[in-house]
């Protein structure tokens, strides 16, 4: 009973130093300028090249950004392209494979959708496994899985980087 004010008083004073360092959330308003939650309606995502994957990073995207599938009136554009491989890391003495890396990178660039300009742009990675079954069909079926785990990856690594540049922006 004796350590429940101490651990009231710890973090009442935690809350006061955050408050007192300039802490505020990063998708929320600064001032009266909009947040990045606010702004990311207003991108347009352009189709990604890489058959099925394009397609789900591009999905996931819109998703995540809560952006637009169409360019009408959109003040953002935001390009996107891949590089994506696989690599076997777990070889049995028969030379078989049994589990795989799916890498990907993802290079973006966001810019003025009326003048073109590029506003900010960079690079995300990331890596998602899958093991090799005596199932063909389960293994295929495990590769897509590790994809679609890497394009939601690569998404939301891109969302908090454009929350972070337009919350820079907005300073």
């Amino acid at each position: 009973m004796t350590q429940q004010p101490f651990r009231f008083a710890c973090g009442l004073a935690l809350a006061l130093a955050t408050g007192a360092c300039g802490f505020h959330p990063l998708y929320g308003e600064i001032g009266n300028k909009p947040g990045g939650q606010s702004v990311f309606h207003s991108i347009y995502v352009d189709p990604i090249l890489g058959e099925r994957i394009g397609y789900e990073l591009r999905n996931n995207l819109i998703q995540s950004l809560q952006g637009s599938a169409s360019p009408d009136g959109a003040v953002y554009r935001l390009r996107v392209t891949t590089t994506q491989g696989t690599e076997g890391i777990a070889v049995e003495p028969d030379a078989s494979i049994t589990r795989y890396n799916f890498n990907m990178i993802a290079h973006y660039e966001l810019a003025d959708i009326h003048t073109g300009r590029v506003m900010t742009s960079g690079t995300e990675t990331t890596l998602s496994e899958y093991d090799v079954v005596s199932s063909p069909y389960s293994t295929l079926i495990a590769q897509q899985a590790a994809q679609e785990r890497a394009t939601q990856d690569v998404a939301n690594r891109i969302r908090v980087e454009l929350a972070v540049f337009f919350h820079n922006a907005a300073k």
